[in-house]
């Protein structure tokens, strides 16, 4: 005689849900905790000159024009090209402190519009001390060619 057994057999599933919830609080820290440098996504070749560094006793305000003509004030992306994007993201910046040393660094590429465009904008806030960032000019000795 054969006796049944009406147990149900245990089926062991995995739950997935709290893998899920690890894996994305893994995601939020990660990506609040990643910081992002504007210096090293924006490819600059600044233009060669020759002279010494200017030293300041404070730190200039930043303008980055890359070879593309788009502005970058301090580490915040200015998304229109115009004059008034421009001096918008400037007052949002500098604030009231128009006496800063402002330092373009504009790529060698940039078109020249875009350098004359951001002078403006400083010219129309009232900047006067203004500087352009260029790296030193290598020698050449005596190269035949």
């Amino acid at each position: 005689m054969r006796i049944a057994d009406h147990r149900e057999d245990d089926n062991p599933e995995i739950n997935l849900i709290p893998l899920i919830d690890v894996v994305l609080c893994l995601l939020i820290f990660f990506v609040v905790t990643t910081t992002f440098d504007a210096r090293s996504v924006l490819k600059l070749e600044l233009p060669k000159a020759s002279g010494e560094p200017a030293t300041s006793a404070n730190q200039p305000l930043g303008i980055l024009i890359n070879a593309d003509g788009r502005y970058f004030v301090g580490d915040r992306e200015v998304l229109k090209t115009d004059v008034e994007s421009l001096k918008q993201a400037l007052q949002d910046v500098a604030g009231t402190d128009r006496e800063r040393v402002v330092l373009i660094r504009a790529d060698a590429r940039t078109p020249w519009q875009a350098v004359v465009t951001a002078y403006e904008a400083l010219a129309q806030l009232g900047f006067r001390r203004i500087a352009n960032a260029t790296t030193p000019q290598v020698p050449t000795q005596g190269r035949a060619q």
